[in-house]
């Protein structure tokens, strides 16, 4: 290990003395409603909304909603990552997210944060890897996760629960 305290976490998967920045692009239109139609790459558009009941349309997900979305994403790649790296065998990943905000803050109440309080992440991994190992890949995916790292930084406060079942568990399709 190079000169990391923790020795759980495992080595960097990139030339930690270089440099490199990735830069992350997206061109949005809004036509003066809460509806916004979103481009990334060459992908099909997508959308946010907001529900009816805070005056949007309920024609996509949030904003905020789309953080969350982000946020298991994210895990679900650097788990792939981190597993890869430690040569860690599983079979798939269920997520549950949920979040909690105060709406007064994007309402303009003075002293009301507009963004999220607080929220719960559920993970569960179907794994017959031993626990140590999975405790190890869970601290590592915490630890490398951008979205759950900026969340933390914005002092989001996350309760995040790791599960581990078996692989022969795992009923997973995403087409």
């Amino acid at each position: 290990m190079s000169d990391m305290i923790d020795p759980d976490i495992i080595e960097p998967s990139i030339d930690p003395t270089t440099r490199k920045i990735g830069v992350r692009h997206v061109k949005a239109t809004n036509a003066a409603g809460t509806r916004t139609k979103i481009q990334v790459r060459d992908f099909d558009p997508v959308y946010t909304d907001e529900p009816a009941s805070l005056g949007g349309t309920n024609s996509a997900p949030s904003p905020l909603e789309t953080v969350l979305i982000a946020l298991v994403g994210c895990d679900g790649v650097i788990i792939n990552g981190v597993a890869s790296a430690m040569k860690f065998d599983y079979a798939g990943v269920d997520f549950a997210c949920e979040s909690q905000i105060d709406v007064r803050g994007p309402k303009g109440v003075p002293g009301i944060r507009p963004y999220f309080e607080s929220g719960a992440l559920e993970i569960t991994v179907y794994t017959d890897e031993s626990d140590a190992r999975f405790a190890q890949l869970c601290k590592n995916v915490e630890y490398r996760c951008p979205v759950m790292n900026l969340l933390s930084a914005a002092k989001v406060d996350m309760a995040v629960t790791w599960t581990k079942k078996p692989s022969v568990n795992y009923a997973g399709n995403i087409d």
